[in-house]
Parts: structure tokens; C-alpha cells; sequence
């Protein structure tokens, strides 16, 4: 899992990467992700378009979340916050599980 880790980081949106370092986005990831197992199933529950989000610059933002089953925990909400980068491309700001 590390590798796709560290993929998801290079990929991140240049906000995420330049308040979190690879060590960082791979330490909470690996610390929270693995010990629910793989994924069982991910539907889509809302995605909701947004100018603003707590702790970040205004800007294009969308927030999906998902209902997942995981292996080890049946019922979370992962939500996953993409934005409008600097180039215009969407790329991952945010991921939560609860």
C-alpha cells in the first residue's frame, strides 16, 4: 500500500502538498486506512459543490462522500474533497474517514 500511498500524494492538489509532506500524508494514511482491510463496497451519497471550505483559500471545490464497507468495518463515510488546482485540472485536496 505504501507505493499507492506515495502515488496519491504526487497526485494530491498543490494545496495538500504543500501543507502536508509525503511522511506525513503516508503516516496518516497508513495509520488509519490499513486496519479497516480492503474495500467491500463504495457508493456515492452526496456530492455537493462548494466556493469555501473550513481551514482552506476560497476556491472550486467538490465534496463526495461515500458510503463504504470496509473488510473490518462495515458501516463509515469516507469523504474525498477534489479542487480546481492552480492549472485548472480537479485533484484530491482532502480524505476523511469517519
Amino acid at each position: 500500500m505504501l507505493g499507492r500511498v506515495q502515488d496519491s500524494w504526487a497526485a494530491a492538489a498543490t494545496l495538500l502538498r504543500r501543507v502536508v509532506d509525503p511522511q506525513q500524508w503516508a503516516a496518516q494514511i497508513n495509520t488509519v486506512r490499513p486496519p479497516l482491510g480492503a474495500v467491500v463496497s463504495r457508493v456515492l451519497r452526496e456530492e455537493r459543490r462548494t466556493t469555501e471550505v473550513p481551514g482552506a483559500p476560497d476556491g472550486e471545490y467538490a465534496i463526495l462522500e461515500f458510503a463504504t464497507t470496509f473488510e473490518h468495518k462495515r458501516s463509515t463515510v469516507e469523504t474525498v474533497t477534489p479542487m480546481r488546482d492552480t492549472d485548472g485540472h480537479w485533484r484530491v485536496a482532502g480524505y476523511y474517514i469517519r
